[in-house]
């Protein structure tokens, strides 16, 4: 067991408890800011740096996006991880448990931007007087990059106070001393360092291709960040002309990009079309040559077998495109519209139509030109199919050709694909069933990774590029900045051997304007967190990790992502193990999520209900399995945890204090609490918290619906000392066991009750040994014997309609001789707490006969 910082040691037996000392009316009303104040004045949850690696537990805890507020799922996956860490500590790891903020990116822009009424204009000066409006209006006010960082630092350091702030109410045990931010400066240094190993080693490459492109926030998307929505379309049939002069029909969805076609393509066996390969073909209104090809992803059923190939639609153009080097034709720029000038070989009478207009207008506008010229055949087909989006944008994603920093995953190299399966292989998931999701997105890649951004508040590339005689960068000869001067923001710093001077001339620099992805700095969390290159020390002695903790649906972003970079840098794993979490469900049965409306925050349950009882409802949820929100766990969770106080304090009243156990019915408590400890035990090793939580509530309402009421007079002292000190050890035991066991998840109620009769915490007394229990244990089934009696007679007094108070004058109990046997060791107990005068034992069937008075009634 390590010692926490500041000499606090963990909790020895107590002797008997002062009665006198009790509150007389325990509430959980007030504990969580109590409770919480003193754990971080006395260090319970600071991480103990001077223990070997052995010794530790280190979490790669998720850091929250900072736009906004916190909603009720990440209460739900944060307390998961939570349980892990106060588990661990208690079973004497050092536990290294930090807290990241994921403040940079493309949320948190868009939350200030809404915030503060602003847009960011990289081409304005800086203004050190700027002042955002009072109060936003419709139209946005351009201020320059500077100013824009400026402003969403602000907005998210007022974020993360309040994320703190709930984080605490909920009772994380967070070392908040070690928190990060993926903005801060160690976070730059990482990512930057990160990336220039990666420059050097060959795995980071700049290349000018066809990338996927999100129209409202004008950004490069990778492929981890898409997603596919059903939308409406609509096929259109448009006739080509031939050489010969006939006709050729041709369906599309998209007919706004027939000035971008640049070829058609049939399936080679495709006998309709195998003399007209090799051929050129007019595409109508526009007028352009465009040659048809024979490729084997043409599909003959689809449309009329013959596809029109544009660049770029889709990713099926990009392909073909690719593989049959064809010319590009680009008609819509980054801001989704269609540029002003006509791409080479279109006639401009009709593009003009075209120049300026969105994607939709342009369709509309294209249909009416093929309509009035009579090359459109017929009505369009309406139908429904799968559309591109990013995952946080609104509108489809286009395809235009950028200049983008890529890093190599897999998606191209067999390689590289195979030792990536390699290492999910190696990592133990919890559940299990989960690495087929991250198998199956490293087998599904397609492409290198698209670290690039076209954003503001993030980490910057840092590099330069030379720019030549007429002042053109010089992209193939990128300046690399030097490890020793990160972090560095290549719009503002010079690069080695350069002035600022220098800027912008002829034969001078420009700065690299695009800034990293957000995954390309979450997927370095370990590393941040763990002091790579800043705090060798600290590194030995937490990587790899321990546990990685996240939800299901960023195994494909960030979970891949970190196995990556690590895989790259360090050549291992960065953790041992994952534990995967579900979704939080609307009654509707959705994902709760900003983006649908259907959040709902936490703080307000955390006040209604109480933090334990919302932590209970949250570690009732199976490992990996979605969950509906469910305000009546809570209500469950709140009876719960005001029964813990409420059988503590009875407990307690009766002089509860360590000895030795020798009744029969107290040590069968003892074997049976001895089963409990090493099922939750497992259950836990294993991440399994709802398993734990199960096992030990199951024990807990045993333990005081059946044995406190068996228990209760000898503990008091009716049946002589000898029989009084044994139930009281009984007592102290299972009470001191219960409150171990139930810590991780009831943290703040166990703290209480720990606090009436123990020094030091609960969180950091040693987890309960299931070994030492059943070596005090006895034979479990007396109180089986004993609590079937004891039920049956509570049933006939509910069944007559009586007090359970109510005496009975006679109970006949026949059974076999060995439970029998079992029962006559706690007769007295079972006689007490039916108020049962008279209890015969007799050899037979099993069967219980209990005599009220005036009245039997046979159970």
């Amino acid at each position: 067991m390590t010692t926490p910082p500041g000499g606090w040691k963990p909790a020895e037996p107590a002797g008997r408890v002062n009665t006198a000392s009790l509150p007389e009316r325990p509430t959980i009303d007030g504990l969580e800011p109590r409770w919480a104040r003193r754990w971080d004045e006395l260090g319970v949850h600071r991480f103990d740096r001077t223990q070997p690696r052995e010794a530790v537990f280190a979490i790669d805890t998720p850091p929250p996006t900072v736009s906004g507020s916190l909603h009720v799922g990440h209460v739900f996956s944060y307390t998961h991880t939570d349980v892990v860490a106060r588990y661990r500590r208690m079973r004497g790891r050092a536990v290294f448990y930090p807290m990241g903020w994921d403040d940079n990116g493309l949320p948190t822009e868009r939350r200030v931007q809404n915030h503060f009424g602003v847009r960011c204009d990289p081409a304005l000066p800086y203004d050190p007087a700027f002042v955002p409006p009072e109060k936003p209006g419709e139209r946005q006010v351009p201020v320059s990059r500077r100013n824009f960082i400026a402003l969403c630092e602000r907005l998210t350091e007022a974020d993360e106070v309040a994320f703190e702030e709930l984080w605490r109410r909920l009772g994380l045990s967070v070392d908040w001393s070690m928190t990060y931010r993926t903005i801060g400066t160690r976070a730059r240094v990482a990512a930057q360092r990160a990336f220039l190993r990666n420059l050097a080693r060959g795995e980071a490459y700049l290349a000018e291709a066809p990338t996927l492109w999100d129209v409202t926030f004008r950004t490069a998307v990778a492929q981890a960040e898409l997603e596919d929505r059903e939308r409406p379309a609509a096929f259109h049939r448009l006739l080509f002309t031939r050489a010969d002069g006939s006709d050729l029909e041709i369906a599309t969805t998209r007919p706004e990009l027939l000035p971008a076609c640049v070829a058609l393509v049939a399936h080679p066996d495709d006998e309709r079309y195998r003399d007209l390969v090799g051929t050129s073909v007019r595409t109508p209104v526009f007028g352009a040559e465009v040659p048809v090809h024979a490729h084997r992803g043409a599909d003959p059923e689809k449309g009329t077998g013959i596809a029109m190939v544009c660049t770029f639609g889709d990713t099926t153009d990009v392909l073909w495109w690719r593989e049959l080097q064809l010319p590009t034709r680009t008609v819509v720029g980054h801001d989704g519209r269609f540029l002003p000038e006509p791409p080479a070989g279109v006639d401009g009478a009709a593009y003009a139509q075209l120049a300026g207009a969105t994607v939709h207008a342009a369709r509309e506008r294209v249909v009416a030109m093929l309509r009035e010229a009579g090359r459109l055949v017929g009505e369009p087909e309406r139908i429904t199919h799968a559309v591109k989006f990013y995952e946080k944008g609104d509108r489809p994603l286009e395809i235009v050709t950028t200049r983008q920093w890529y890093v190599r995953n897999g998606g191209r190299d067999a390689d590289l694909r195979t030792a990536l399966l390699e290492r999910g292989r190696d990592l133990t998931w919890h559940p299990a069933h989960m690495r087929a999701r991250y198998e199956n997105w490293v087998e599904g890649l397609n492409g290198d990774w698209l670290v690039s951004r076209q954003r503001f508040f993030g980490v910057p590339f840092p590099v330069w590029y030379p720019l030549d005689e007429h002042g053109e960068p010089e992209y193939d000869r990128p300046i690399a900045a030097d490890e020793a001067a990160l972090p560095v923001d290549p719009s503002t710093d010079a690069p080695p051997g350069y002035t600022e001077a220098q800027r912008g001339v002829p034969g001078g620099f420009a700065g690299d304007p695009d800034i990293m992805d957000t995954w390309a700095t979450s997927s370095l969390t370990p590393q941040i967190a763990g002091g790579w290159c800043a705090d060798d020390d600290l590194f030995q002695r937490v990587f790899p990790f321990d546990l990685r903790p996240q939800a299901h649906d960023i195994i494909r972003t960030w979970l891949f992502s970190t196995v990556l970079r690590a895989h790259s840098e360090q050549g291992t794993l960065p953790w041992r193990h994952v534990a995967i979490s579900g979704w939080i469900l609307d009654p509707d049965r959705k994902k709760m999520s900003k983006s649908k409306g259907n959040v709902v925050t936490p703080m307000a349950l955390l006040e209604q209900y109480g933090s334990d009882a919302v932590r209970y409802w949250a570690a009732g949820a199976r490992p990996g399995t979605d969950t509906a929100f469910d305000p009546g766990q809570m209500k469950i969770g709140r009876r719960l945890a005001i029964k813990v106080l409420n059988a503590s304090r009875f407990a307690l009243s009766t002089g509860a204090a360590p000895g030795d156990v020798t009744a029969p019915l107290d040590r069968a408590l003892i074997a049976e609490l001895a089963d409990t400890v090493e099922a939750a035990t497992a259950a836990l090793e294993d991440f399994d918290h709802a398993r734990a939580l199960e096992v030990t509530e199951r024990f807990f309402w045993h333990f005081c619906d059946d044995y406190l009421e068996l228990v209760k007079a000898r503990a008091y002292g009716e049946h002589g000392d000898a029989a009084a000190a044994s139930a009281r050890a009984g007592l102290a035991t299972a009470l001191s066991v219960l409150l171990r066991l139930f810590a991780p998840v009831l943290p703040f109620v166990t703290e209480e009750v720990w606090s009436w009769w123990q020094e030091g915490s609960v969180h950091v007394a040693p987890w309960p040994d299931a070994a030492e229990l059943r070596a005090r244990g006895g034979d479990p089934e007396v109180l089986t014997a004993a609590t079937d009696v004891l039920t049956a007679v509570r049933r006939a007094k509910s069944e007559a309609k009586v007090s359970m108070r109510a005496d009975v004058s006679r109970t006949v109990v026949t059974g076999p001789s060995a439970v029998l046997a079992r029962l006559a060791a706690a007769e007295r107990d079972v006689r007490a707490a039916g108020r049962i005068q008279e209890l015969v034992l007799e050899e037979g069937a099993r069967w219980v006969e209990v005599l009220l008075p005036d009245r039997v009634v046979e159970p």
